[in-house]
C-alpha cells in the first residue's frame, strides 16, 4: 500500500513577523484562502486516503495542526519532541509504515510548498510509487526549472532508466548546491538540471536499508526505538531517540552517498514558498508591480510587497523594493534585498529579552 508523509516541522523564519514560533509557516494562508498544511493534505485526496497520511509535526503544534485540517485526527500525527531535521523524521516516518505495512511505499511531501496542476502531480506520485514499489529504488522529483533560481538545489540528470505510465526516470549524475548566480543561469539553459524539491517516493524498507548503510548510528537508535513503538512509554523513547540522533538531512545524510536514487523530470508548477520574495511570483501584481494582500493604500510606489494582517491601514507613498509587514504589535520593513537576512534579525531580537515574546 502506498501512504503519505507530510513534514511539517519548520519554522518559517524568513516569514516573520507573519511566521512565529507558535504559528509557522505551514499554519498561514499565503497562496490560497487555505493554510499551506491543509492545502498539502488535499494534495492525497483520491490517492492515499486518510488514514495512511502521517504529518510529522513539532509536538506543541498537535492543537494548531488538527484545528487547521478539520479530517486529520491524532492518529495522523507523528509528533516530534525537537526539530532534527528530514533524516530523522523521514526515519521515524519510515519505521511507523514498516511496522504497518513491511511492503509500504512512501510518497514524502513538504507541508510549505506550492504545486500545480495537481492532476499532473496524482500522475507522477502514482507512477514514481508504481517504480518504487518494485524495487529498493530511492525516488526523488526534480522539477523543470522556470528561471536561473539560486536559492535551491540543483539535481543533474543521468541516463533514462525506465519509463512508466507516459513518466520517465533518469538515474543522477550529481546532486548540488545552491549555485551562483552564472551558475543558475548555466544550469537554467542547459535543460539538464532540475531544482530539487524535496519530494521523495520510496518503500519503507528502501530508505531505511539506507540509513542503515550511510548514517549507522541515526539507524541503531531508530532500531532501539522500534522495539519500543508498541510500549505504553513510546513517546518517551522518542524523545530519547531525538535527544540522540544527529541534526542532517536526508539529502546530505543519504541521497548524496547513495547509487539507486532515480529521479523524475517533473513538468509541474512548483515554488518552496521560502520567503517573501515568493509572494511576487505567486500573486497577482498591479500595473507598478506591487503585490499587496489586507488593507493597503499604495501610491507612487513601485516592486513592492505589502501585507497587512491587522486592522487599520498601511499607506505607501514613493516606496520601491521594500516588503512591509504588519501583523499585532510587529510592522517588519526590509528591502527586498534583505530578505535572505531576516533569520540574523530574529537571531539579533532573540538576544534581547524585551523583542522575545515577538518571536
Amino acid at each position: 500500500m502506498i501512504y503519505g508523509v507530510i513534514l511539517a516541522g519548520g519554522r518559517g523564519e524568513r516569514f516573520w513577523p507573519l511566521s512565529r514560533y507558535e504559528h509557522p509557516k505551514q499554519l498561514l494562508k499565503l497562496t490560497s484562502s487555505k493554510t499551506m498544511i491543509e492545502e498539502t493534505v488535499e494534495r492525497f485526496e483520491g490517492f492515499i486516503p486518510n488514514d495512511r497520511v502521517m504529518v510529522v509535526t513539532g509536538a506543541y503544534l498537535k492543537d494548531k495542526i488538527l484545528e487547521a485540517v478539520p479530517s486529520l485526527n491524532e492518529e495522523n500525527l507523528l509528533l516530534e519532541p525537537e526539530g532534527k531535521n528530514t533524516c530523522l523524521a523521514i526515519g521515524l516516518s519510515a519505521m511507523h509504515v514498516s511496522a504497518k505495512d513491511p511492503d509500504g511505499v512512501m510518497v514524502v511531501l513538504s507541508s510549505d510548498h506550492l504545486i500545480y496542476p495537481r492532476e499532473r502531480l496524482i500522475s507522477i506520485l502514482r507512477a514514481g510509487s508504481g517504480v518504487a514499489a518494485q524495487g529498493d529504488f530511492l525516488i526523488t522529483i526534480g522539477v523543470v526549472p522556470s528561471r536561473a533560481e539560486t536559492a535551491y538545489g540543483y539535481i543533474e540528470l543521468d541516463e533514462e532508466f525506465t519509463l512508466k505510465e507516459g513518466i520517465t526516470f533518469y538515474r543522477i549524475r550529481q546532486f548540488k548546491e545552491k549555485p551562483i548566480p552564472t551558475k543558475a543561469q548555466e544550469y537554467y539553459l542547459d535543460r539538464n538540471h532540475l531544482w530539487n524539491s524535496g519530494m521523495f517516493i520510496w518503500r519503507a524498507d528502501a530508505i531505511l536499508k539506507a540509513i542503515e548503510k550511510h548514517v549507522p548510528d541515526i539507524y541503531g537508535c531508530l532500531v532501539n526505538y522500534g522495539e519500543l513503538m508498541d510500549n505504553s512509554d513510546e513517546y518517551g523513547a522518542r524523545v530519547d531517540l531525538y535527544k540522540k540522533c544527529a541534526n542532517i538531512s536526508i539529502d546530505f545524510a543519504v541521497l548524496e552517498k547513495a547509487s539507486n536514487v532515480l529521479t523524475i523530470k517533473g513538468d509541474i508548477k512548483w515554488d518552496d514558498v521560502g520567503s517573501w520574495l515568493a509572494m511576487d511570483r505567486i500573486h497577482e501584481r498591479d500595473r507598478s508591480g506591487n503585490v499587496t494582500r489586507g488593507d493597503v493604500a499604495i501610491e507612487d510606489s513601485y516592486e513592492n510587497i505589502v501585507v497587512n494582517d491587522a486592522d487599520g491601514v498601511i499607506a505607501c507613498l514613493g516606496t520601491a523594493d521594500l516588503v512591509i509587514v504588519r501583523t499585532g504589535e510587529i510592522v517588519m520593513v526590509a528591502h527586498k534585498t534583505r530578505v535572505a537576512d531576516i533569520k540574523n534579525l530574529l537571531t539579533t531580537l532573540g538576544g534581547d529579552e524585551k523583542y522575545e515574546k515577538y518571536l
